[in-house]
């Protein structure tokens, strides 16, 4: 009976998706990015007031990458905007942890015009980034 339990919890583990996702504590994180970047809603509802250096990043979990109007973004990541990407929770959290790299291997090339790297976090901003627009 016990090596059934472990077993079960083990398979549950793995299942398990391994980042955490706290959006209260991806907004307080969030402090970090508002330097570049502004989440604005659709009606122009300020929920973040922050630069324009970076896009909006309101209604980014969702987004095609690079396709906020007006915005000028890099190559590499307009080049994988083109190849379909889309932005989840995952990608995001991984993005930030080194975006030239994400660039790289995912349908981009060259330096991502982003030089912040958020090495612990990600997945709490991903997560309150999708928790703003709900």
């Amino acid at each position: 009976m016990k090596i059934s339990l472990y077993a079960t919890l083990a398979a549950l583990a793995l299942t398990t998706p391994s980042f955490a996702q706290d959006a209260a504590v991806g907004e307080k994180e969030f402090k970090k990015c508002k330097a570049c970047h502004s989440i604005v809603a659709d009606d122009g509802t300020e929920i973040v007031k922050g630069g324009k250096v970076g896009p909006n990043l309101y209604g980014v979990v969702g987004r095609a990458a690079a396709s906020v109007d007006g915005f000028k973004y890099g190559d590499g990541i307009t080049a994988a905007g083109a190849s379909g990407l889309v932005w989840d929770e995952a990608l995001i959290a991984e993005y930030v942890i080194d975006p030239t790299k994400f660039i790289d291997t995912h349908g981009g090339e060259g330096k991502s015009k982003m030089t912040f790297k958020l090495a612990k976090g990600g997945a709490d901003v991903a997560a309150y980034l999708a928790s703003v627009v709900k």
